[in-house]
């Protein structure tokens, strides 16, 4: 394993320490195979043999994929970018508290726009909570809506899109706070009852205290949760029930969609909701610091695939129409 002692504390450490590859591989294996054993991603076989002139190791375990990069089985995977700008990257998203832009990291980089866009993405995906069960104790529930503003929008786009006042045009998102504890946000397709509360009942155990505001489509949950609610046109908060916490966490999701993405579409959304809630986590542990939330989500890397045509929609519009067809 790496001596912790090595591992870059700052921005400016980090670029320079991955600028060389010795170091990019002693941290790839430390974060892969902790006890210091590579294993084969196809065999899980620990017989193998690191050919230093090509970068990569040999497995002799009879396969058809003998030979394997530290890419192979992770989000990297079949990217012609070096882990020299692979793992800068990670760093950037992972502790920037806004964000960064595509076009901020093409720059920085020396990449193009597109490609960074896709690994910013594909970096969203090592991000993803999985989730620890339902949450329980005090929970705050809110809804929100994600979208451009009308007066910023093209004028052909702004009548296409806005056709009421409000939430019309926009993405609803649903959003739980366990007080001391994590947040998790979801795209949800409507506010109505149903979708609700069977999202509550997928996160929340039975009996934990939930506050909510005085949206009618939580009115059931007094049935299964010690349900309260505060009622913003007349208080924001009344004692410990309120929603604050989400109310902040919402204000820091938006500030960096406006203030650095600018624009998100509807289909990516869960994967900025995915990249927010990451930070938000694990933003006041200082044991972990810059670190430590690199080190979390370089964990997280292994087993996730991002290929482009999943991400811009091509491979389950391919899909549809073999399925006509």
């Amino acid at each position: 394993m790496m001596n912790t002692n090595d591992t870059p504390k700052t921005l400016l450490e980090a670029v320079k320490f991955f600028s060389d590859f010795e170091h990019c591989r002693k941290f790839m294996v430390a974060a892969r195979w902790p006890d210091g054993v590579v294993h084969c991603p196809t065999c899980n076989s620990d017989h193998v043999a690191y050919l230093a002139n090509a970068r990569i190791w040999k497995c002799y375990g009879k396969h058809e994929r003998p030979k394997f990069s530290l890419k192979v089985g992770t989000i990297f995977e079949d990217s012609p970018i070096p882990l020299e700008k692979w793992l800068p990257t990670v760093w950037f998203l992972v502790n920037c508290k806004n964000g960064i832009s595509s076009y901020e990291l093409s720059r920085a980089l020396g990449v193009t726009q597109k490609t960074a866009w896709f690994m910013l993405h594909r970096v969203r995906l090592a991000m993803r909570s999985v989730g620890f069960g339902k949450m329980f104790g005090e929970i705050e529930v809110d809804e929100t809506f994600i979208g451009g503003k009308a007066r910023n929008m093209h004028e052909e786009r702004r009548e296409e899109q806005i056709k009421g006042r409000g939430a019309t045009g926009k993405t609803a998102v649903l959003g739980f706070l366990r007080r001391g504890g994590e947040v998790r946000a979801q795209v949800v397709p409507n506010r109505k009852k149903h979708t609700l509360e069977s999202m509550v009942r997928n996160h929340v155990t039975p009996n934990s205290a939930v506050y909510t505001d005085a949206l009618p489509s939580y009115e059931d949950l007094d049935n299964e949760c010690i349900h309260q609610v505060v009622d913003h046109a007349v208080e924001y908060v009344r004692g410990r029930v309120h929603t604050n916490g989400l109310e902040n966490f919402w204000s820091l999701l938006k500030r960096g969609i406006k203030g650095t993405y600018v624009s998100v579409e509807p289909f990516h959304l869960a994967r900025y909701l995915d990249e927010e809630t990451f930070r938000y986590n694990n933003r006041d542990n200082e044991e972990i610091g810059d670190s430590g939330r690199f080190a979390l989500a370089l964990a997280q890397i292994v087993g996730k695939r991002l290929t482009y045509d999943e991400l811009t929609g091509k491979a389950a519009m391919e899909k549809q129409r073999r399925m006509e067809n």
